[in-house]
Order: C-alpha cells, then structure tokens, then sequence
C-alpha cells in the first residue's frame, strides 16, 4: 500500500513539474557531479561518505521511528553544516581559485602591456632553459615556480625579495649549494625573479606519491596542486629535469621540450585567453548597444 501510495505521489508531482522545474535539477544535479569530483582522492572524499552514511542512517530512523536517534542525527546535522565550512576548506579555497581562473574573469585582472611581458616572457623562458640544462649537467637542485593568474604572496614572503632579471648566472649563484639561498625555491612573476629561498605547501596527498621522489619534487607538486603555476625541478640526485602542473609531475624534459611547455602555458596560452575574452567583452558591448 505504501508503494502504491508512493508511486501515486511521484507521478503527481512529475504532472505539476514545468520545463524550468527540469533544468533545475539538471543543475542542481550538475553542482552535486563537480561537488563529488572536487573532492574525490583526497582526505576529504571519505569524510563525504560518512556525511552520506550520517543521512541515510537519519532517513531510516524517521522512517522506522525512531525518535531519540532522529534527533540526535538532526542536531549533528544541523552542527556539522557549519563544521563542513572548516573541514572542507582547502576545497572550497581551490574551488573558489578555479572560478578565478576563469577567461573572462581573467580578462578584467590581467595587468600590463601583452607585447612588454611577451618580450619578458621570451628572456625568461630561455634563461631558464638554459640554466636547467647547466644545473642538470652538474647535478645542482633546483626549484623555480613560474606564477601566473594565482599570486603566490604568501609563499613569496617566506623568500628573500630580488627583482631580478632572469639570466643562467643569476641562476647558477642562486642555486649554488654554498650560497644562503639555495635551500628554497625562485618565484617568476611576468619574466622577472620575484623572490629566492620561498618555502612552499606539501602536497594533500603526500602518503601517494612516489616514496623516491625528494623533498623538491614534492614542493613542486604541491605548489602546483595549491596554484596554476608551472613549477620546474632539476634532481640532485640525478640530473633529471621535471615539471610540476596541476598536481602532476611530468618528468625527462630536455631543453627543446621544456621551452615548448613553456611558450605554450607562459605566451600561447595567454595570448588565447586575451584573444577569446576580447571577443566576449565585444559581443556583450554590442548587445547591451542594440537593448
């Protein structure tokens, strides 16, 4: 009879429902999809499950009857909305930088003349692939985190302020072992060596990574899993140089294919953005003139 009843009701409210009712839930359903991929693989993706179970469990106990275990369920509820703003907030911190991230938001914050920091950027890229590959010879560590839409002004207050010009030399004293700055990594920003010696976040999941890899190579995945930045690792151990994107450490760059990445994510890239957000901006000018 409650089946009966229940069926009754679904269709009942499937008659009442509009078009804008459907794509509602379409996006309701899309915010709970990006939701769950935000937050798979990490820490936080097991406390989502016991949130799940934490529901379901109250669900059951109202439907049985239960009364004593609903309320107990519903004030733990009620107190752990607020506690999921605490727990979940490197989550909800990257989510919010994602947005930020977006092209035409991009468009509004970028700073400077396009052809001045394409000049920067094309220096810059050749001095830094021509200080890998001379670190890289001699086995010298090193660590250089290239900023670009997400500012890294907590980590560079942790260095020591240069404003440097980018050149192999530069380089070669900054990461030479005896020097007072080598211990750290060189932060970019628009072509120039913003600051040298920055500390910077672990990675969130550390326990995963690979247990040879050392303390740069996850700096770098770290920094990038925290930031869009490109984040290039010369091993000590090795000579081997790597890239840190996204959370990914890519490794085995030569010279050739490490300037490759880096005009593409340093200039192309930017170049698309700006390209594609002029022309929004342009299309949403015309129309407000027609209104």
């Amino acid at each position: 009879m409650q089946l009966h009843d229940l069926k009754d009701s679904l269709f009942s409210i499937l008659k009442t429902m509009e078009f804008v009712d459907f794509i509602d839930i379409a996006l309701l359903a899309y915010i709970i999809y990006l939701l769950l991929k935000l937050v798979s693989e990490t820490r936080a993706g097991q406390l989502v499950k016991g949130i799940i179970l934490l529901l379901a469990a109250y669900m059951v106990s109202k439907y049985v009857g239960l009364k004593v275990i609903t309320h107990l369920l519903a004030s733990t509820i009620d107190i752990g909305l607020t506690a999921m703003i605490v727990i979940f907030q490197p989550e909800l911190r990257r989510a919010l930088e994602k947005f930020g991230r977006t092209k035409f938001v991009s468009y509004f914050g970028f700073g400077g003349d396009m052809d001045t920091l394409e000049k920067r950027w094309n220096h810059a890229i050749e001095a830094i692939c021509d200080s890998c590959v001379e670190l890289s010879a001699t086995c010298t560590g090193a660590l250089i985190v290239v900023e670009r839409q997400v500012k890294l002004g907590e980590q560079i207050e942790t260095g020591t302020m240069m404003n440097a010009l980018p050149s192999k030399e530069v380089f070669g004293n900054i990461f030479y072992p005896k020097t007072p700055l080598h211990d750290g990594a060189v932060i970019m920003r628009d072509g120039i060596i913003l600051a040298a010696a920055c500390f910077l976040p672990k990675p969130q999941k550390e326990e995963s990574i690979n247990k040879k890899l050392g303390s740069r190579h996850r700096a770098a995945i770290g920094m990038s899993e925290n930031s869009d930045s490109v984040v290039i690792v010369v091993s000590e151990e090795t000579g081997q140089i790597s890239v840190a994107m996204n959370g990914v450490l890519t490794r085995d760059y030569t010279r050739e294919k490490l300037k490759t990445l880096l005009v593409n994510e340093l200039i192309a890239n930017q170049q698309d953005i700006i390209s594609s957000n002029k022309k929004q901006v342009s299309s949403f000018r015309e129309r407000r003139k027609k209104r």
